[in-house]
């Protein structure tokens, strides 16, 4: 819950008083400061987020940039994750994007193509492809667009597009209020974050320890860290908690920069759990409606954890389709998320340079910017010679895979694949579409 002073947690486990924790943290940032004046010249800038310290106080970046310096261990980033900061736009505020008011009809040739990769695939497979390539005509080509999928994790863009929401609701006439408020407000996990089997990384400059581990009651973050665990890992924890400091957001306003973790409690213990639900549903789901995507299409219906579903119980449902996600990148590209400021921030933090899974690991995408999320959920019941595991349910088995690709040819693109294959692992196959829908975007293949 909301904290100004942040209790920030050792790498032993412990927590240090609010003071030592505030001189502990002013101590670290001013040699972290230091490091990055110190290294500015002889570091290139082509590493964001990796080179986004300075904006965003993510101190993850700070180890990153000891890596790419030699000054640390550790592997390199690939490629295509070494974009600066100051490289990443918005593709489609332009006469372009004017044009996508909606979506256009199927390219024949690019339809063609791309229904050859299906024949031997699950038949639940839906996708939306959409090619923005400067200088060429846009080209669309879709399968099953409107079915709906259980979201999964890609769930959280509807979360960070609330968060941006909320944070212009506090301060409508200054993003640099609220990217302020994203660096300087660190809140502690609570019952909320619990429990999730995703890892996220520590890392004090001070010592220049780092490590990763699952998410504990006591672990502080700043919003701007806990969004950025929400998303490069997708930690459902951190999820959670910034979609109760949503909730906070909306019921305090302005007050909320000074809300205190004790002001934060009583508001959940004494509000009827009704009214929790309702605020819960509409932080996330509004964004979503205020783009054009219909309830029907797309929302969020509970938490990400057992410790937030204990607050809140979910209501209604989760569902997505291929079309209303990307309804929600070609909103983002045109800078109609909130705003343009609010829709390139979000763009930075989709922006992978942790490990590329799925969809996100072919070898085609390697030298190519990344903005990706991907959403998986399985369910398993007994059945006789099967054994359940990780992404291979047998009741349901969802996974999901949202896409900008931006090559250094220029080829842009957009991506929204859902499916749900029962008893396997679909990781391959997702890997397998990226590279084929690659080659047809590139013209590598008729």
């Amino acid at each position: 819950m909301s904290t100004n002073i942040a209790n920030h947690q050792s790498s032993h486990g412990t927590v240090n008083t609010p003071v030592h924790s505030f001189l502990r943290y002013i101590r670290f940032a001013l040699i972290a400061l230091i490091f990055l004046a110190t290294s500015l010249q002889s570091l290139r800038a082509e590493t964001y987020p990796l080179d986004g310290y300075f904006l965003t106080g993510i101190r993850r970046l700070v180890w990153w940039q000891m890596i790419i310096k030699g000054e640390l261990k550790g592997t390199k980033p690939i490629a295509g994750a070494t974009k600066s900061v100051n490289d990443i736009k918005l593709q489609l505020e332009n006469a372009k994007g004017d044009s996508l008011k909606t979506l256009p009809a199927r390219d024949e040739k690019l339809q063609k193509a791309v229904n050859a990769l299906f024949p031997n695939l699950d038949e639940s497979y839906s996708l939306c492809l959409l090619d923005i390539t400067p200088g060429k005509k846009i080209r669309y080509a879709s399968r099953q667009e409107t079915k709906g999928f259980q979201p999964g994790s890609v769930g959280k863009l509807a979360v960070v597009a609330g968060l941006f929401t909320e944070l212009a609701r506090i301060y409508p006439d200054s993003f640099e209020k609220r990217q302020a408020l994203l660096k300087s407000k660190f809140v502690r996990a609570g019952k909320w974050a619990i429990a999730d089997v995703h890892t996220v990384p520590f890392f004090n400059p001070e010592t220049r320890e780092f490590f990763k581990r699952t998410v504990a009651e006591d672990d502080v973050f700043s919003l701007y860290e806990w969004a950025d665990h929400m998303l490069s890992v997708s930690n459902n924890g951190a999820a959670s908690v910034v979609w109760r400091e949503l909730i906070l957001m909306r019921n305090f306003g302005q007050a909320y920069p000074a809300l205190t973790e004790i002001e934060a409690a009583a508001f959940f213990k004494n509000t009827p759990r009704d009214s929790l639900r309702k605020m819960a549903n509409l932080v996330v789901n509004e964004p979503l409606l205020a783009l054009g995507i219909g309830k029907d299409e797309w929302r969020l219906g509970s938490m990400f954890t057992k410790g937030a579903k204990s607050y809140i119980p979910g209501e209604g449902g989760s569902i997505g389709s291929p079309l209303a996600l990307m309804k929600y990148l070609v909103a983002l590209e045109r800078g109609q998320i909130v705003d343009h400021n609010s829709s390139l921030e979000i763009k930075r933090l989709l922006y992978m340079t942790d490990r590329r899974i799925r969809y996100g690991s072919s070898p085609r995408l390697a030298t190519a910017a990344l903005y990706f999320k991907s959403g998986s959920l399985y369910k398993c019941k007994p059945e006789e010679g099967f054994t359940c595991k990780k992404y291979s349910g047998n009741v349901e088995n969802y996974m999901n895979s949202v896409a900008i690709i931006e090559h250094t040819d220029g080829t842009v693109y957009l991506v929204a694949l859902m499916s749900n294959v029962l008893k396997k692992n679909s990781n391959l196959d997702h890997l397998e579409l990226a590279t084929g829908i690659d080659d047809i975007i590139r013209n590598k293949r008729p």
